[in-house]
């Protein structure tokens, strides 16, 4: 059973100090500044952390508390108080793990989680979209390592576990050199296959729902092989993706790799590039703004909305589950563009108002994942709600405003 559904209330065996709580029940009704421990992740697979552990990474909130999480792991000796607290792990089951991409939005959060759970980590990133400032707070510990590196060209290192994040992934960004792109998905890929097969690591590749392009299908299955436009311009990413995918079965095919596929659905949270083109910042940053919010076209394409902790957990259940297949991880609760609109006005600011634009090319009409295999495979599905998701958004982009 997950962890952050456990549900022991005052008629359970958990006190009521400790009760845990899942987030969807917990963040609603602002269970952390009750005295109430809120959990993520999984026991089973030893992800199991408080969200107050997370969110400090991040909100920098409740400053001073000492958490339950922080009495009963270690902080090494005294020179290490100021980084957060790490399980202690004996030499035969911690893990070295590369993570390229790291220092994004994604893999800068699968990070923290790596970490918390006393693993070696050993960050990639060349700093087209990623920065510093997500991981600067592990900088210097001993299990963490961090490496100024493109992986379009090779690197060597001894790892055990490879999650291989590593691409632009929002329009503006990818758009901008689509030739990179299209390397960073083919060469890059193939590097990392290189170095698994090398070091016979686990390797994880994250691809994308954006495989499916403007899907025929709904909600879409792993199954579905997708309606894609190859010369348009989000083909860079698409293609991009749809060979990564296919050089990691073959790797697995012909050499024997033990692969792992997760095709992502739309994801948002703090550590978002403000800049980055996306619907859930956009908005967000236009609302704290006092500015229009901009929905292009009439507003009636679908979108599934999943926040950040949920991707991370389905991550690493998919790294240590069996599940050799492609699995979509996704919310499927669906929404409108104006829909979310409506709801990022009248949750930041109710003036504001919602303005329609001319419709983008390729810009897919429906999305929405099946997330069958996860929940069989995984034992996965989203915990959070889209609007706790927003509340904790609004939230991080409002302190950096503040701080800008």
């Amino acid at each position: 059973m997950d962890s952050a559904e456990l549900e022991a209330s005052s008629h359970g065996g958990a006190s009521r100090e400790q009760a845990p709580l899942s987030p969807r029940t917990a963040l609603s009704q602002d269970a952390t500044k009750k005295g109430r421990v809120v959990y993520v992740g999984h026991d089973k697979f030893g992800t199991r952390v408080p969200l107050d552990e997370l969110r400090k990474l991040y909100l920098n909130e409740l400053p001073g508390r000492v958490t339950d999480h922080e009495r009963r792991t270690i902080t090494y000796d005294g020179s290490l108080k100021k980084y957060p607290p790490v399980r202690l792990l004996r030499n035969c089951d911690r893990k070295r793990i590369l993570v390229t991409g790291g220092a994004g939005f994604v893999g800068s959060h699968l990070v923290d989680r790596l970490m918390i759970m006393g693993n070696e980590v050993v960050v990639l990133d060349n700093f087209f979209t990623g920065r510093k400032n997500n991981i600067e707070h592990w900088l210097g510990h001993p299990n963490f390592e961090l490496v100024r590196h493109d992986v379009v060209d090779p690197f060597m290192i001894e790892v055990d576990e490879i999650y291989h994040l590593a691409c632009p992934a929002s329009p503006p960004h990818y758009q901008y050199n689509p030739i990179k792109t299209v390397k960073t998905s083919v060469m890059g890929t193939i590097n990392m296959l290189g170095l698994a097969k090398r070091t016979k690591a686990k390797f994880l590749l994250t691809s994308t729902s954006e495989i499916y392009g403007d899907p025929k299908e709904h909600p879409q299955k792993e199954t579905y092989w997708g309606h894609v436009n190859p010369i348009g311009p989000r083909a860079c990413y698409d293609e991009g993706k749809r060979v990564a995918e296919t050089l990691t079965f073959a790797y697995a095919k012909q050499e024997k790799l033990d692969v792992r596929v997760a095709r992502i659905f739309n994801t948002f949270g703090p550590r978002m590039n403000e800049n980055d083109g996306r619907v859930v910042s956009n908005f967000i940053i236009q609302a704290l703004r006092g500015e229009d919010l901009t929905v292009y076209g009439e507003g009636d394409q679908t979108r599934s909305f999943q926040y950040i902790h949920d991707l991370v957990d389905g991550l690493i259940q998919l790294m240590h589950s069996k599940a050799h297949e492609p699995v979509n991880l996704g919310n499927p609760d669906e929404y409108t563009i104006m829909e979310f609109a409506e709801i990022i006005r009248d949750t930041v600011n109710k003036e504001v108002r919602i303005v329609n634009l001319p419709s983008t090319t390729d810009d897919p009409q429906r999305r929405r994942p099946d997330i069958t295999r996860a929940k069989t495979f995984l034992d996965w599905s989203p915990k959070f709600s889209v609007m706790q998701g927003i509340e904790e958004t609004v939230e991080y982009f409002s302190k950096l405003a503040n701080d800008l």
